[in-house]
């Protein structure tokens, strides 16, 4: 069996519909799975974890990044597919288009980086593994890399391993990728919807991993 540099067959990482990612979005109005309680609880996640200024990646960002309103990084880069929601994306000040599918390197410096946040994106990703040691790169030692997902996501365009896998499953495989990446200190947790918010139902899955410190 052929593997991929990930150690998993490469039809794990194929996909219903092959057609290129920039065309697939920009005929769809939305750039999220995540119901309103769920975006929340991301941001609640991201309030507690991210550094409280600096640089920071927003990977896949579309047109929220889902920041408290009270961060003040001097830096917010989002890298997306689509360049009509990276323009609507206000918390952005560095915006750059591309298909990280098509192109799996980042055009960062080495070391650059305070912050790396993946909020509902994993699920689409052809080649995580080299992505995910794209984004340690351009992190500093100790730097955060936050990876959130849903339940939910657009089956045309999710890799067929992630349909097949349960939700517990699939935190396993993105805690297995950041570990093959060079993460260390990995955290995993989720976010279950109160039963009288009748607005949030999507369950929030976080794993977090930070860069290792050199010896």
């Amino acid at each position: 069996m052929t593997e991929t540099p990930s150690g998993l067959h490469p039809a794990a990482f194929t996909r219903a519909n092959s057609e290129p990612d920039r065309d697939f979005y920009a005929r769809r109005s939305e750039s999220t799975q995540m119901d309103a309680g769920a975006r929340t609880a991301v941001t609640a996640l991201y309030q507690t974890t991210l550094p409280a200024s600096g640089a920071i990646l927003d990977l896949m960002a579309g047109e929220l990044s889902h920041l408290p309103e009270e961060s003040s990084h001097e830096t917010v880069i989002g890298l997306d597919v689509h360049e009509g929601s990276l323009a609507r994306n206000t918390a952005l000040t560095q915006r750059i288009v591309q298909d990280i599918n098509e192109n799996g390197t980042i055009d960062l410096p080495d070391a650059s980086l305070d912050a790396a946040c993946l909020c509902d994106g994993f699920a689409y990703l052809t080649d995580p593994l080299h992505v995910f040691q794209e984004v340690n790169r351009v992190l500093r030692p100790g730097a955060p890399f936050i990876v959130t997902f849903s339940d939910n996501f657009i089956p045309q365009k999710a890799v067929a391993l992630w349909q097949a896998l349960e939700p517990a499953d699939r935190t396993r495989l993105v805690s297995l990728m950041l570990d093959r990446a060079g993460f260390g200190e990995l955290d995993t947790g989720e976010v279950v919807p109160p039963e009288d918010l009748t607005a949030w139902n999507d369950t929030v899955h976080a794993v977090i991993g930070r860069k290792k410190h050199t010896a």
